[in-house]
């Protein structure tokens, strides 16, 4: 496995497994874990496993999991909005099951990219500072997965300075968040977005450069 991309996360069982798609005779599933936040809070995150690393009729709802893998982009076209819509997915490597859910639920993410887009460095009305990435992370076979991420306080003023093609090792967690789209004068939806919550952020070159020697 590719160790630009690693994410392991821990937590229960939410959904049932429904079919995703299938690839050369293998098949693929989707299922819902939900992580605990120190905070109280939770996030659902969606994950997707290969029919050969697991067995659906042990995976009940309420089970609990550790789930090694990475995250995994992709284009969904949505009717309603007549356009793709960027999809992040965990993607189960291992799973293992567990008696219980874990005290201190696991949510670590490690990425390595290019930064594909001018980072969006703001302020909240309250004065906390936020930077929005888009990360590309290659992986086999020429193809890249995008991972949004987002950014808070000093992490935030460093990313804002960042170039579009620099090339960045992050630390986070992956988290979803609600929010409503207005798609009309009279219709409001709420949707679910997903991203990466950077509690460390580094360019390569910066921190691989090995200091002189007085």
């Amino acid at each position: 496995m590719e160790n630009n991309n690693l994410i392991e996360i821990g937590g229960v069982i939410k959904s049932d497994f429904t079919f995703s798609h299938e690839i050369y005779g293998e098949g693929f599933w989707r299922f819902d874990v939900e992580i605990s936040r120190l905070s109280g809070q939770s996030d659902i995150l969606p994950v997707t496993v290969s029919e050969r690393i697991v067995e659906r009729e042990k995976m009940q709802i309420g089970q609990a999991v550790t789930i090694k893998g990475q995250i995994r982009s992709y284009n969904n076209y949505v009717e309603a909005d007549r356009k793709n819509r960027l999809v992040l997915t965990v993607f189960a490597r291992d799973i293992e099951l567990l008696s219980e859910a874990p005290e201190s639920s696991p949510n670590e993410v490690i990425l390595e990219g290019y930064l594909c887009k001018p980072a969006i460095y703001r302020t909240t009305p309250f004065g906390r500072e936020i930077a929005d990435l888009l990360v590309a992370v290659n992986r086999s076979y020429n193809k890249s997965d995008y991972i949004p991420c987002i950014a808070w306080g000093r992490n935030a003023r460093y990313a804002g300075k960042l170039q579009v093609g620099d090339h960045i090792r992050l630390w986070g967690r992956m988290q979803s968040r609600q929010y409503q789209k207005k798609m009309d004068e009279f219709t409001v939806v709420e949707k679910t977005a997903y991203e990466v919550s950077v509690s460390k952020v580094e360019k390569v070159e910066a921190a691989e450069k090995v200091p002189d020697e007085e």
